[in-house]
């Protein structure tokens, strides 16, 4: 998504076999990893050293991973193994053929253990031209700045398009971001429901939950 200094280059080939040995994901993760993905390279190292940025809060450094893809499909399931194997924030760069797409989630420490992360989430784009030109990275004063402004980049640029409100928080945006998707879900639910109902009685019952439902997610969507 954005143009990373050349002294943040790290250009690390990542084993999958030490994410399995840190997440302990399930075997039908691990054959969605050997189906899916070709190669994982952690490609750039954001930190103090690498883009002139202090440390802030907990946010000490940020990796940007690629991943090559074997079919330009990726489950939600092994980006989140990822982010449960590596206790850094990270962005993804997923690339297939000459096309490349961006994804991330809002990760944050876990108040109930701080050795472990929440996970929310994940915004994804659609797929680009790799060799599409990208801009410099925003401005911001620390690494906790620059986390949240590529962060909402993110947001913005995914098929749900959410724009913060003013005064929300990037808290706040990810939890109406899931919001979001639940009730996205519930809605294609109630409509396959009412597609298969013959009982009139009930199909009118069924559309009055789905105006209700989309009512609620159009407020959500509101900026």
């Amino acid at each position: 998504m954005f143009a990373y200094p050349k002294q943040a280059e790290f250009n690390r080939p990542v084993p999958k076999s030490k994410i399995y040995g840190y997440a302990k994901p399930t075997r039908a993760i691990r054959e969605r990893f050997v189906s899916q993905v070709s190669e994982i390279v952690w490609k750039y190292k954001l930190a103090p050293e690498t883009v002139n940025l202090p440390a802030k809060l907990s946010v000490h450094e940020i990796q940007v991973f690629e991943i090559a893809l074997k079919t330009g499909e990726l489950a939600e399931d092994v980006l989140r193994t990822m982010d449960k194997a590596i206790p850094s924030l990270l962005f993804f760069e997923l690339t297939f053929e000459d096309r490349v797409k961006f994804a991330a989630a809002y990760k944050r420490p876990n108040e109930a253990n701080s050795r472990k992360n929440v996970v929310e989430a994940y915004f994804e784009t659609s797929w680009q031209p790799a060799n599409q030109a990208r801009p410099t990275l925003p401005v911001a004063l620390d690494l906790a700045g620059l986390y949240e402004q590529i962060l909402r980049q993110h947001m913005l640029a995914s098929p749900m398009a959410l724009v913060s409100r003013p005064g929300e928080g990037l808290q706040a945006m990810a939890d109406r971001a899931s919001l979001i998707r639940s009730k996205e879900n519930e809605c294609r639910q109630l409509e396959a429901r009412i597609k298969k109902e013959i009982q009139f009685n009930r199909k009118v019952e069924l559309n009055s939950k789905l105006r209700a439902h989309r009512a609620d997610l159009a407020q959500l969507q509101q900026q």
